[in-house]
């Protein structure tokens, strides 16, 4: 009698239901994979180790992550390529250490004011446009000593390779760190908060730091204390200084980012560097605005949204820019792809035509408001030399940085930039501004931007 045949067993027999288990085992780990990754992406692994211990503990009172605005874009796709992190780290490590391009630098003029800027006229302003010799002196602020500690200011310059930048006035945001960071990134980037009085005492009163002590820090922010008495009343005017002065305040820094405090970083930023600046070899990387193409628009929302109280001061710095070469977007400013940026982001290559691009838009910033949308254009398509400029896709801001809400007073009905107000100047009312005669001086600007124009 032969061997008894081994039979298959019944439950194997069928290939439906083997393809069924395979996909259903299939599913059931790629849910669990995906449940259990910090990233909550499929197979998604980052290209260096992480810092993975917290930078700082907040005391729950704090609430550093209340009021994050949503989106809808994908964490697990992204609109921009970033290169390996330890390439990154090593050309920008390179860049620092051995590029002549930083060689280049301006001259800064000197002087005393009653102004920080030094308050200088529309055709003064306009005859450092053009800069063709070294031998000129640029007005760049600085005609008032900026209000920090010695010790704070070596540190400034002791920063020698590539400092990230954020500032905290009237206790209007709050500090919050950055994510994915590399763990040789310290070695390489600094990190400076700039805060007033109001915002330390907001922090003392959270225990995040003590006002007894000379020195504080919070998580990899250094927090510099500014006197801001001694600056300009507005507190937006005073976070312009170290938004737009980055090269002063930091002399002996390469590149630099600037990042509002309403953002949290979610990228390293040797990788947002490289990617958006290195590697596109450009002076300056900011986002496109996600509304806007005209500075006309910006204008107008500015004075429907009420984000700047003086409705005459808006019209006469619009008619000085429209009179002296502003003109609408149009293709021809190609490769240049819109003239309205989001300027929360600003990420910098510390040379001599980023440096002078800050320098003119500061001193427009002085001489009208803190509203850098409405000079951005004027002062890019007007200055020599050209700007090599990166002005990236809404979708990439996204990806590299989240975006909370300020934060919440119960005297929230005025915003900083009114509560400053001189009560004799008439504030902005709820119709545009720009209509009927009252801006003859950009009528062409605006029947070019509306396609009415005959020319």
């Amino acid at each position: 009698m032969g061997k008894a045949k081994l039979s298959t067993p019944l439950i194997f027999q069928s290939k439906l239901l083997c393809f069924s288990l395979l996909y259903f085992f299939t599913t059931l780990f790629l849910a669990l994979y995906t449940s259990l990754s910090p990233s909550k992406c499929l197979f998604r692994s980052s290209p260096f180790d992480p810092i993975l211990t917290p930078l700082f503990t907040y005391p729950p009172s704090y609430g550093e992550h209340k009021y994050a605005i949503p989106t809808h874009r994908s964490s697990c796709s992204s609109p921009v390529y970033f290169s390996d992190y330890w390439l990154a780290f090593k050309e920008i490590q390179d860049l620092c250490q051995n590029s002549l391009e930083f060689s280049q630098r301006l001259r800064y003029m000197k002087g005393k004011s009653d102004r920080f800027g030094g308050n200088f006229s529309t055709q003064k302003r306009i005859s450092y446009f053009q800069h063709s010799s070294d031998s000129v002196e640029i007005p760049c602020g600085f005609f008032k000593k900026f209000p920090v500690s010695n010790s704070d200011q070596i540190a400034m310059e002791r920063c020698r390779g590539v400092v990230v930048v954020s500032a905290i006035f009237n206790d209007h945001d709050k500090i919050r760190q950055p994510k994915s960071l590399g763990y040789k990134t310290l070695d390489l980037v600094c990190f400076f908060l700039f805060v007033d009085d109001i915002t330390l005492t907001r922090l003392d009163s959270h225990q995040i730091i003590s006002r007894k002590s000379h020195k504080y820090n919070v998580g990899v922010w250094r927090v510099i204390k500014v006197s801001s008495k001694h600056l300009y009343e507005n507190p937006a005017m005073n976070g312009v200084i170290p938004k737009f002065l980055l090269h002063r305040l930091f002399p002996n820094s390469k590149f630099s980012i600037w990042i509002d405090a309403k953002l949290q970083l979610m990228v390293d930023p040797l990788l947002l560097i490289h990617a958006l600046v290195v590697s596109n070899n450009v002076d300056m990387a900011i986002s496109k605005h996600p509304f806007f193409v005209h500075t006309m628009e910006e204008a107008m929302a500015t004075a429907r949204w009420r984000k700047w109280w003086d409705v005459d001061g808006l019209r006469l710095q619009m008619e000085t820019y429209c009179d002296n070469g502003l003109l609408p977007w149009t293709p021809n400013k190609l490769p240049y792809p819109s003239d309205v940026p989001d300027s929360a982001l600003i990420i910098r290559k510390h040379g001599l035509s980023s440096n002078l691009f800050s320098c003119l838009l500061f001193n427009e910033l002085e001489a009208f408001n803190p509203r850098d949308q409405l000079a951005f254009a004027y002062v890019r398509d007007c200055m020599s030399p050209k700007l090599k400029l990166n002005m990236f896709e809404v979708e990439v801001f996204e990806q590299v940085a989240l975006e909370y809400r300020h934060n919440l007073r119960k005297d929230d009905g005025a915003s900083s930039s009114r509560t400053s107000a001189p009560k004799r100047i008439k504030r902005v009312g709820h119709d545009l501004f720009f209509n009927g005669s009252c801006c003859s001086s950009c009528q062409e600007y605006l029947l070019e931007m509306w396609g009415e124009s005959h020319h």
